[in-house]
């Protein structure tokens, strides 16, 4: 080899240096550490959803900050490697199904796509050669890439995103497919016309008539061995958070079909649809999933029900004809929350309540029930998936609503404020409040904040609350409690417990259902818990120890509906079906 050979050959690594590679080597264990963070940590604090959904883009940026600053790849090498990876993103973003982006771009298409690039660059660090940055941004895109083929139904309770591939169907298009203008038996629909069950409703709306979550009347085995549920039915259904109300022998439920949410009213004994409400209206979240949240309410004889982009409607009970309806968008000028529109409507004395989370004060809004036209609105925290109740405290009826602010009280028929109690959280209330005796009321907050126990005073007209205590070995998201007996029962994170009324203590703690919901059956010392994955567990309700009596694999897929219990009936759903069990 010639002198100017040799020279021309050693000049070109002194173009190229060797990477530092140790930055991104510790950031993507972090990354991945992130991700887990409620899993790992589950008693940890309010906001630490939002590190495990958002901390690993916060670290990809940081990788690309390494990346540009401090290196030591060449100038032309780093705008390269950033230019390209912003092109990596952009097309897989342009070419995903529409549920992968928003959200999902900045939560797992982002991540994936500079876990690749550092991976890439990582393995190749000591190449002095641009194709280490070429091959990294391939890796990129085969990173993002799996954005393009899948999709999402929203993700779990552990913000793990459900996936799928893109080209499957989904369970909606195959409940669709099978009931493809299914027609309405219209001999039934006369018989339903010719009943007063719509009436006297025995679980008339969210959580049954006192928006507990408790049954009373009937008492059950709690040997599932001797005496197990008896599955009468079966079918599938559109998607949907919402839950049942019962009157008689008929459901009633809300459900996604299509470009429709539809309120729909089966029958009791064998789970055949009677009549279907269709509005034009679908919203899709890709945290949350698709389909309206609400429950739909049963009141003086006809159906109150709340869609998740706003259309709060009034119906015949007895063959689902449209009597009214309001767009709630309009009427508090707002936009849908970021998880829709989840109040399920309160009706009382006349007047139909949900909370809509308008500003000023448009916070909570009321129409009358007969009519849908306006009767008043009051200010309200605006975050807050909570429905509307009346609780009787001091001997005094009172609308309660919780909200971000705190829990929040009003005159039923003026809208009034009564009193506010101020506990702020900087996330969202899913869950309701619960009376203790006369004058405490349980107020549960989500995401690491803990539940309260509020003791109230009232001088003439003047309400004061003061704090109990505030228990952090109690902390449901959106998973609602039980009172029984002088103890709270109920989801701490994603491990069930039990909670002493006296002073918040923890009594046991066990049983993993991830964020599932709970029922009470008071007169058998009883719960029935539906997991997240949708079994179908029975507990002891005692204070003594965690004693998980019997566990059933009800259902298949994410549930996240309250189960409702009405007579010898048990009736759970999820996205896709729903079931009719008899308990012995």
């Amino acid at each position: 080899m010639s002198q100017s050979e040799t020279a021309t050959s050693t000049a070109v690594p002194n173009h190229y240096k060797p990477l530092r590679v140790w930055i991104p080597m510790l950031l993507l264990p972090l990354m991945v550490l992130a991700r887990f963070v409620p899993d790992l940590i589950p008693d940890g604090p309010a906001g630490t959803w939002m590190f495990s959904a958002f901390g690993p883009f916060l670290i990809s940026v940081a990788v690309m900050g390494w990346w540009v600053l401090c290196s030591r790849a060449r100038w032309f090498e780093r705008l390269l490697g950033l230019v390209g990876l912003i092109a990596v993103i952009s097309i897989v973003v342009s070419v995903a199904d529409p549920s992968m982006r928003g959200p999902l771009v900045i939560v797992m298409t982002i991540p994936m796509a500079v876990a690749g690039f550092a991976i890439g660059l990582i393995a190749l660090g000591s190449r002095l050669s641009i194709s280490r940055t070429t091959i990294a941004l391939v890796l990129a895109l085969i990173g993002a890439g799996v954005s393009a083929l899948t999709k999402t139904d929203g993700v779990w309770g552990n913000f793990a995103f459900g996936l799928d591939w893109r080209w499957n169907k989904t369970s909606e298009e195959e409940f669709l497919a099978s009931r493809k203008n299914e027609p309405i038996d219209l001999s039934t629909a006369k018989a339903v016309a010719s009943s007063d069950a719509f009436l006297q409703p025995e679980w008339p709306g969210f959580r049954g008539p006192l928006h507990d979550g408790v049954q009373h009347g009937k008492s059950f085995s709690s040997d599932w061995k001797a005496n197990p549920p008896k599955e009468l039915w079966r079918i599938p259904l559109g998607p949907a958070w919402s839950s049942f109300a019962v009157a008689g022998k008929y459901l009633v439920t809300q459900e996604q079909r299509g470009e429709f949410e539809a309120v729909v009213c089966y029958e009791s004994e064998s789970g055949k649809q009677v009549w279907a409400n269709e509005t034009p209206s679908r919203f899709f979240e890709a945290l949350g999933g698709l389909g309206p949240r609400a429950t739909p309410t049963i009141a003086q004889g006809s159906i109150f029900a709340m869609g998740a982009q706003g259309w709060l409607i009034k119906l015949n009970a007895t063959n689902g004809e449209l009597l009214w309806k309001v767009d709630i968008r309009k009427a508090a000028e707002c936009d849908p929350p970021m998880w829709g529109f989840s109040s399920s409507p309160l009706v009382h004395e006349g007047i139909v309540t949900v909370h809509a989370g308008g500003k000023g004060n448009k916070g909570i809004v009321a129409f009358d029930s007969s009519s849908g036209e306006w009767k008043w609105s009051a200010p309200a925290g605006k975050q807050s998936y909570s429905s509307p109740q009346i609780l009787t405290i001091h001997d005094q009826k009172v609308l309660t609503l919780l909200s971000d602010e705190g829990a929040h009280f009003y005159e039923p028929l003026t809208g009034k404020s009564v009193y506010n109690y101020s506990w702020p959280h900087q996330g969202y209330r899913a869950l309701q409040a619960q009376i203790v005796d006369a004058n405490q009321m349980l107020v549960p907050t989500g995401l690491g904040a803990g539940t309260r126990l509020v003791e109230f005073t009232k001088e003439k007209d003047q309400w004061a609350g003061k704090e109990l205590w505030t228990s952090r070995f109690m902390k449901p998201d959106y998973n609602d409690l039980v009172v029984h007996k002088g103890f709270l029962y109920g989801f701490d994170s994603a491990i069930f417990a039990c909670v002493d009324l006296k002073d918040g203590s923890q009594k046991w703690k066990g049983g993993r259902y991830g964020k599932g919901q709970v029922l009470l059956l008071a007169d058998s010392d009883l719960l029935i818990v539906v997991s997240e994955k949708g079994e179908l567990v029975l507990l002891r309700a005692s204070p003594d120890a965690f004693v998980e009596l019997a566990k059933i694999n009800a259902m298949e897929g994410k549930t996240w509906n309250h189960p409702v219990v009405v007579g010898d009936r048990l009736y759970i759903r999820n996205a896709e079906e729903a079931i009719c069990y008899q308990l012995q």
